[in-house]
């Protein structure tokens, strides 16, 4: 079965944007933030996802990828 990996930390580094300024724009927490950072998350609300593409000038597919194993 396949997985979805979280790329954003890939994303961030390209942008040079550090985890508490990305977390001030977008207007998540730090610790939610790092969790979507290192994939220990099981869900992410449209609404983060737009405003993390929308601070980083980014796709969703920047930031997600599918892998099939």
């Amino acid at each position: 079965m396949g997985k979805i990996i979280l790329r954003l930390d890939r994303v961030m580094a390209d942008r040079k944007i550090s985890l508490t300024e990305l977390s001030e724009e977008v207007g998540v927490s730090n610790v939610n933030l790092s969790k979507i950072k290192n994939g220990r998350i099981s869900a992410i609300r449209f609404s983060t996802l737009e405003a993390i593409c929308e601070v980083l000038h980014c796709q969703p597919g920047d930031i997600l990828e599918y892998s099939e194993e």
